[in-house]
Order: structure tokens, then sequence, then C-alpha cells
């Protein structure tokens, strides 16, 4: 599933076509990205628009038109969106296309998790203004994030980073190597840590956060090898701080990949 980093790397692939008009909008009405959305009256309502800005906030991304529309897409599992110049692009799975005078701007989703949302007022729609603060706002200061781990004493550490309400745009590589660089066990729980830690843990979500941005945001490149992530998609990886195994088991009901050896 895209995260934080990929998701703003998408966003950015359809920022050719702001400022261009809107000359057609082609849906795949029947698909299930569009059942908090009425696909007619997105057709009817794009047409003739132009985006004018484009802006993420974690898994989710928000396009401004013209004329006060709010345009909302979260890829799901299998999202992407792409710019093409080329007419005899596939569409099989391009459930929303705009077309504009110098191209086409699509989003694609084989699996269907993903959602499209839209709504004309001239103030931002609730479902982005009440999102909670980003990881890289300045809100999400350190009182900010003791004031969660307080509410959650009990919860186990990899499980809460998915928590969307909490930390938007966190997946599950992106937990494993917050842990991993804060050097905390994925099931230990909220409870366990000193004070030392939970602010060693605030500081590798934004340094995590911050050098994935840095990395995918622009062009979509290479992790170091120093990372976690290059060594944590398959049985056998060794972990790159110790060289021993590492261990893969399901914690909070999803995969982890965490290194006993270098994790407390």
């Amino acid at each position: 599933m895209p995260e934080l980093a990929e998701v703003d790397y998408f966003r950015k692939q359809w920022n050719s076509g702001l400022g261009l008009r809107i000359s057609r909008v082609t849906t795949h009405p029947w698909t299930r990205v569009y059942r908090d959305c009425d696909p007619v009256d997105l057709v009817a309502s794009l047409a003739g628009n132009r985006l004018v800005h484009s802006e993420t906030h974690g898994k989710q991304m928000l396009f401004r038109t013209d004329r006060s529309g709010w345009l909302g897409i979260h890829l799901g599992m299998t999202g992407s969106l792409s710019w093409t110049t080329q007419v005899d692009f596939d569409d099989g799975y391009a459930h929303l296309v705009l077309q504009t005078s110098d191209g086409w701007l699509i989003f694609e989703d084989l699996r269907q998790f993903g959602r499209v949302l839209f709504e004309v007022n001239s103030e931002p729609p609730s479902w982005w203004s009440n999102l909670p603060p980003e990881i890289m706002d300045v809100e999400f200061s350190f009182d900010y994030f003791q004031t969660l781990l307080r509410r959650r004493l009990g919860a186990q550490l990899k499980p809460m980073l998915l928590m969307q309400d909490l930390f938007p745009g966190i997946g599950n590589w992106m937990a494993d190597e917050i842990l991993w660089c804060a050097r905390l066990a994925p099931s230990r729980r909220v409870r366990s840590l000193h004070l030392a830690e939970v602010r060693t843990l605030h500081q590798k979500i934004h340094w995590v956060a911050k050098r994935s941005l840095e990395i995918v945001g622009d062009d979509w490149g290479e992790f170091p090898d120093a990372w976690l992530f290059k060594h944590r998609w398959k049985d056998g990886g060794n972990c790159p701080k110790t060289g021993k195994p590492l261990k893969r088991e399901r914690i909070g009901g999803r995969t982890t990949c965490w290194s006993p050896s270098w994790q407390q």
C-alpha cells in the first residue's frame, strides 16, 4: 500500500496537468472507488474546470479546481496516478481520466480499495479540514506526541503506529523502519517506554518521514542499503546493523519485520 512518501510522489504526477482546462472526464461509475461519490455529478462538475493546486495529507490527496471544486483521492492498496500524452493508453483499470489539451490525468486502481471524493464549496470539505496533524506539521510536537501515547498506554507499538487518526501516512514498512531506527521491539507496550525512548521514537518518526519524502517524493529514488527497507521484504534477510537474521511475524494482525539482535 502506498505510504506517505509514495503518495506524495503520485500526487506530483498530476502536477503536469495543473492549470490546464479539463475538456472531458471519463469514469468507470460501477467501481467501488465511487462508493462515497456520485460519478455523474463528478463528471458534470469537473468538465471545463482547471486543477490549480495539489497537496497531500498522510495517505490522502487533494486537488483544488478553479471553480471551488475539491477532488480527493485515496490510493488504497493498488492505486496510482499518472500523466500521459499517449492517446492509446490502457484504460482497463483507469477509473478516473481527466483529458486536457496536452494529455491525460489518470487514476488507476486494480483492486478498487481506493476512493474518489468530490465536493463544490468555497471552504474545504470536512473530510479534509478535520484531518489530524501530519507528522511533518509543527503541531506534531513532542508534547502532542506524549498526549497521544498517554491515551494508549496498553497498545503495542507496531499497531499503534499504523493508526491513521494518530500517525497519518505511516504504513507497514514505515512503522517497521521507525521502530528499527529507534531500536524498539514492535510488540512492546507503550507503558513500558521510559522518557528517553519516547523522545527517540518521536525523533525517528519525524526523521523517517522526512528522509522518505526526500528519497521517494520527487523521483522514486533508491533507499540506502543501511536502511531496514532494503532487507525486510523476504525471509532470510539480515539486520544491516548487526548482520544477524531478521525476524518476520504477525503483530497486531500485520506482517512485521524486525531485528531481535538490535531492537530492545
